[in-house]
C-alpha cells in the first residue's frame, strides 16, 4: 500500500518535470499522511507545507497542522485566508460567532443543519438543492477551499513544485469534496484507498496519536465533522462500498436502510462530477 503511494509520486512528478511538492496541511489524517508520503517519495527538502486556517477553523487546527510539519521536519508557511475570504464576500453570508463559546457555536450550527434541509441535509448539498439561506450556506463553505486552492497553487507555481492533494476514495464516490476546491489538484496519490485504508496507512506510516485520533472534519462550519454530514461511521460506509464495488451479493448482509443511503449519496454525487462539458468531445469521440 505504501510502496504503491510513495512510487507514484516519485514516477509523475519526474515524469512531469516537478521539483518538489506543495501540500495542504489541515491538522487532519487525510493531509499527514499524503506530507508523509511526499516526504519518503521526494525528501523533506522538496515538501513544502502550507497552512491555510480562517475564521471558522477550530482552536486546534493550527497548532495540529504545525505539529505535523514539525513531526515531519519540512518547511512550512502559514497563510491565513479570512482576509481574502472576508474580501469576496463570503463572511457576509455567514455573520461571525466568535462572541459565542466554541460548544455553543456547533450546537448551534448542528441545529441549523438539520433545520434547513430540504429532505437529506448531505443530499441536498450534492444536487444543490434546499432554500435560499442552505444555498447560501453551500457558497460560504465552498467558496473556503477554492480560496485555498488558489493560495496552493500561487505557491507551488513559483516553484516549480505539484500541488498534491488529500481526497480518499471514500470521499471521491461519495462527492465528499468541493468542486473546484480540493479536488483540484495536479497529484492524488491516495484516492485509491478508502477512508479506513488511510487509518490504516497512517498507523503504518507512524502518524502521531493524536491525529489519528482527530474526528475527521472538513473543518469549514463549526462542529460539521464527516460523520455527522454522512450520517454513517466510516466502517460502515467503507464496508457497504466495497461490497457495491466488488461484490454486490453480499449487500444482503448490511442494514437495507444504510445500504438505500449509501445508494442515495452515490446517485446524487453524480452532479459533483459535472465538470468542463462541452461539445468538442463529442465531434472527436475518442
Amino acid at each position: 500500500m505504501k510502496r504503491r503511494c510513495v512510487d507514484f509520486i516519485k514516477q509523475t512528478t519526474e515524469q512531469y518535470g516537478y521539483k518538489g511538492c506543495v501540500v495542504g496541511i489541515s491538522g487532519g489524517i487525510d493531509s499527514a499522511v499524503v506530507a508523509t508520503l511526499c516526504v519518503e517519495a521526494l525528501g523533506r527538502e522538496r515538501v513544502y507545507g502550507l497552512l491555510l486556517p480562517e475564521r471558522d477553523s477550530a482552536d486546534d487546527t493550527l497548532e495540529d497542522s504545525k505539529s505535523v510539519c514539525e513531526f515531519l521536519k519540512i518547511d512550512y508557511h502559514v497563510k491565513n485566508i479570512k482576509k481574502t475570504a472576508k474580501a469576496l464576500g463570503v463572511y457576509q453570508l455567514k455573520p461571525p460567532t466568535f462572541f459565542m463559546p466554541r460548544k455553543i457555536q456547533e450546537k448551534y450550527v448542528k441545529n441549523k443543519w438539520e433545520e434547513l434541509a430540504k429532505k437529506d441535509t448531505f443530499l441536498d448539498d450534492l444536487e444543490d438543492s434546499g432554500n435560499r439561506e442552505f444555498r447560501e450556506g453551500l457558497a460560504f463553505y465552498r467558496a473556503k477551499h477554492r480560496i485555498r486552492m488558489c493560495a496552493l497553487y500561487l505557491e507551488a507555481e513559483q516553484r516549480n513544485y505539484a500541488v498534491v492533494g488529500t481526497t480518499n476514495r471514500t470521499e471521491y464516490e461519495t462527492g465528499f469534496y468541493v468542486k473546484w476546491g480540493d479536488d483540484s489538484v495536479d497529484i492524488e496519490p491516495v484516492m485509491h484507498l478508502y477512508k479506513t485504508g488511510i487509518y490504516e496507512l497512517a498507523e503504518t506510516l507512524g502518524i502521531p496519536e493524536k491525529i489519528r485520533n482527530k474526528p475527521p472534519s472538513p473543518d469549514l462550519i463549526p462542529g460539521i465533522t464527516d460523520e455527522f454530514a454522512l450520517k454513517m461511521t466510516y466502517n460502515d460506509l467503507d464496508r457497504i462500498l466495497r461490497k457495491m464495488n466488488t461484490n454486490p451479493d453480499t449487500l444482503k448482509d448490511e442494514d437495507d436502510e444504510k445500504v438505500k443511503r449509501v445508494r442515495e449519496i452515490l446517485k446524487a454525487a453524480e452532479k459533483r462530477k459535472v465538470k468542463n462539458l462541452n461539445l468538442l468531445e463529442a465531434e472527436n469521440p475518442s
